[in-house]
This record gives structure tokens, C-alpha cells and sequence, in this order.
């Protein structure tokens, strides 16, 4: 019987072990941490058959295969080790991808856009009748479907960089790249490792879709991908590439290769950044070969994504809106540029490194104030002021700042009040939707209360 190891008991690593098991391995799941919650999971998983090792420091020893949870880095010394020893060291979406294999995916990545593009693609696929199921960093762990006893049509999987990192034989039929711009380098170090990981999974697609309305993507050149999908929301002669695969918006309509499909206006979330995600999710469909019909009656009852400039609410004359995904300053760019002026402005959190110039600039031209919260305050408080932007307030916390923009909102005759943070979530929650779903909450209780 073959021996695995799994690293990281998350829900990731959970799913590998019992795939691993399903298949005849014997299994040990091993995580650094240690906790009352983890024990409780422990004492499930080993009336599964799984050994659980808490508090565990692996290091590689007579395993045939190695399995990574996306969170685990890759170029820790044990796996570095494992990789030299000739152990099959592998992420948990390449293990899916052996088992599912025989099944189309959809494989969308890119710092920026990508799960509203996977939830557009999983709705317009759902429309024509295909059977779909997203997964990856959306929806499901991949090792989640393939212990299922029946398989989709089609998977959609939306990947980080985490996880293309520890594949090596996924090849996807259709790969797209939404954005890039300058994210975990804590884990990647530089902006091109970053990248080389992403341009991996684009290689190894069958077909590729990019959206050429990116600074960076757009200068990848067209000699590199000359055969691939390029998008831009400005019309056909800026396209990347060859202009008769491309995609593009012209006079409000969309074209596929010179085909109109649909009006560009029938989504209805805001913003610019959003056609490119519409026409990258109109893109894979016309690859996949659903009908023009059904592509605009998905796109035309299409909700939006939570925590993605989610409308939350009316009060006091200005929408609420949640954009608690803006874990970045590009995203967070981006999501205020989307909006109508002036807005109070909701920031902060625990900070990541990156260019802040861009964000600043739009929060001087769009911004009536901006409400600080978290561990960033002071931090922001003084990027802001080296600016000369001194409209801020440093409230701390998200109660404290719906709160406050009540008053905010009559003063400056707001449009909007914004939760965008620019930072991650992990200094006062668990996670972005933890803190949107609060933000949520709170906004709501403020609305009932008129």
C-alpha cells in the first residue's frame, strides 16, 4: 500500500486525504499548529482512517506521495528536500487534476478579477444547461469533486498563484489571465516569479483568453501569444494579438470575432474593470460553443459576487456598497474608480507591501473622506497626509465607521459609502468575507433602524 503525507489541515488538505484513502493510500495529514478545534477534526478524520499529527514539524522520510495544501510555501526546506529525495511532491489541484482529468476545465487565474469572471462563467454554463461546479479558490476544494460519484460536465476552477505553483500535468482546455499587478511577493519575491507562475497555467491551455486591457499583460507582446484571445473593452483596433480571435465592445455591443453578441450594458455590476470580466466570461463561453441567447440571458440576471462592490443598501441618500475583496491597492483603485463621486471612503486592515501612488491619486480625485480602521490606520493616515489629503479620520473600527458616515454623508452630499480596504483582513477577522458579512450587517441594522 502506498504511504502519503498531507500537509495543511484546512479544507484543502482534508479533501486530499480522504482522496488519497479512497484510493488505497495510506494517509498522514501533518499541520504545524495546534488547537482545540483542530483536535476535535483530528478525532474525526482518524475514524476515517487519516493519522493527524498536530503541532507536527515534517520533515520527508519514506512517503510515495507528498500533497500541499495551496497555503503551505512551496520552497520550504522539507519539500525542497522531498523534491530532491525523488518524492512525488505535488499541490492538492494537481492531485485533483489526475482524477479529473477526463472532464473539460475552465482554469481562470490573475491578481484581480478572477472570481467574478469564475462566477459569471459558472452562471452562463449553468444557463445553456451544462453542468457545472466551480472550485479552487472559489466554491469547492478540487479534491472536494473528485470524491464525488458523479462528475460535472465541466469544471471551473479559479487558481492563485498558491496553487498553479505545485501543479505539473493540469492542462486545462480553456486558461484565462484577468489582471496582474504586484502581489504576494511576501511569498513569490519578485513581480516576475509571480508571473512565470501564472504564464505556466496559460501555457498548458489549450485555448487561452488574456485580457489585453492590462498594463502588464499587454506587454507581454504579441509575439509570446499570438495564437491566443486578447480583450479590450475600447474597441477592436486596440486589440493584442490576432484582431480576428479577438474579443471587444464597440458602441455598447460585444464582439466575439467579428460576431455581435450581446448589449455590454446587460451586466449590471459598475465599473470598467467589470466589462473585461465580462468579456473574458463571453469569451470562454463562445470557446465552449454556448449559443449567443443563452449567454445574454445569464449575463442579464447575473447578481454579482458578494463582497465584490456588492450593493448592501440606501440610507441617508447614499449606497453602501461592500468591496471587502480589495485585499490590494489596485483592487481597492479599482473599485473606487468604479463608483460615482463623492464617496466616503472605508480603508484599512492589516497592510501589504505594494505601489499605494495610483490608489492615493483616485481617493484625491473621488474621496469627500476616508474612514481608517484596523492595524493600517496610522500607516495610511500618514500616506495620506504626505499627499496633502487630510479628509481622513482614524476610527479603528468597521462599527465606527458606518456609524460615522452617517453624518459624513449629509456633510459632503455623498453618493456612496464605500468599503474598499486595500489591506487584508487578518488583523480583526478571519478572512474578507468575515469582514464584508460584517460590514453587511452592520449596514443593514443602520437601514432597519430608519
Amino acid at each position: 500500500m502506498k504511504k502519503a503525507t498531507v500537509i495543511g489541515l484546512g479544507r484543502s488538505g482534508i479533501a486530499a486525504a480522504k482522496l488519497l484513502i479512497k484510493h488505497g493510500h495510506t494517509v498522514t495529514l501533518s499541520d504545524s499548529n495546534n488547537s482545540p478545534t483542530l483536535e476535535a477534526q483530528k478525532q474525526q478524520l482518524a475514524a476515517l482512517g487519516i493519522n493527524v499529527k498536530l503541532g507536527d514539524k515534517f520533515a520527508p522520510s519514506d512517503e510515495d506521495i507528498i500533497v500541499v495544501s495551496p497555503g503551505v510555501p512551496w520552497d520550504i526546506a522539507p519539500l525542497v528536500t522531498a523534491r530532491e529525495l525523488g518524492i512525488d511532491t505535488i499541490g492538492e489541484m494537481e492531485l485533483a487534476w489526475r482524477y479529473l482529468q477526463d472532464i473539460p476545465w475552465v482554469a481562470i487565474t490573475g491578481t484581480n478579477g478572477k472570481t467574478t469572471t469564475t462566477a459569471l462563467t459558472d452562471a452562463i454554463f449553468k444557463a445553456a444547461g451544462l453542468e457545472t461546479i466551480a472550485c479552487g479558490n472559489i466554491g469547492f476544494a478540487a479534491c472536494e469533486l473528485a470524491l464525488l460519484e458523479t462528475h460535472p460536465a465541466w469544471i471551473i476552477a479559479e487558481l492563485s498563484s498558491y496553487q498553479i505553483e505545485s501543479t505539473f500535468t493540469l492542462t486545462p482546455r480553456i486558461g484565462v489571465w484577468t489582471t496582474l499587478t504586484p502581489d504576494h511577493l511576501a511569498r513569490h519575491k519578485t513581480v516576475d516569479k509571480y508571473a512565470a507562475i501564472k504564464a505556466k497555467l496559460l501555457r498548458n491551455s489549450q485555448d487561452r483568453i488574456f485580457n489585453g486591457d492590462d498594463r502588464y499583460l499587454h506587454e507581454l507582446g504579441e509575439s509570446d501569444w499570438q495564437d491566443a484571445t486578447w480583450t479590450s473593452v475600447v474597441g477592436r483596433e486596440k486589440l493584442q494579438g490576432d484582431p480576428e480571435l479577438g474579443i471587444w465592445i464597440e458602441d455598447n455591443w460585444v464582439f466575439f470575432r467579428g460576431e455581435k453578441i450581446l448589449p455590454a450594458d446587460s451586466l449590471k455590476m459598475p465599473g470598467e474593470h467589470n466589462l473585461q470580466n465580462l468579456l473574458m466570461a463571453v469569451a470562454i463561453a463562445k470557446l465552449a460553443g454556448i449559443e449567443n441567447s443563452e449567454i445574454a440571458a445569464a449575463v442579464a440576471s447575473f447578481p454579482g459576487v458578494p463582497h465584490r462592490l456588492e450593493y448592501i443598501c440606501t440610507y441617508g441618500g447614499a449606497d453602501y456598497i461592500n468591496d471587502s475583496k480589495a485585499t490590494n491597492y489596485d483592487a481597492a483603485d479599482v473599485g473606487l474608480s468604479a463608483v460615482k463621486s463623492p464617496a466616503i471612503l472605508i480603508a484599512g486592515g492589516e497592510a501589504k507591501a505594494g505601489d499605494d501612488l495610483a490608489w492615493l491619486e483616485t481617493i484625491k480625485q473621488k474621496a469627500a473622506t476616508v474612514l481608517l480602521i484596523g492595524n493600517a490606520a496610522a500607516q495610511f493616515a500618514d500616506r495620506l497626509q504626505s499627499i496633502g489629503y487630510t479628509n481622513y479620520e482614524i476610527v479603528e473600527t468597521m462599527a465606527s465607521a458606518v456609524t460615522r458616515s452617517v453624518a459624513l454623508v449629509q456633510q459632503h452630499q455623498a453618493k456612496i459609502v464605500l468599503l474598499s480596504p486595500a489591506c487584508a483582513s487578518f488583523d480583526r477577522y478571519t478572512s474578507f468575507e468575515h469582514r464584508g458579512d460584517d460590514f453587511r450587517q452592520l449596514c443593514r441594522m443602520l437601514a432597519a433602524n430608519d
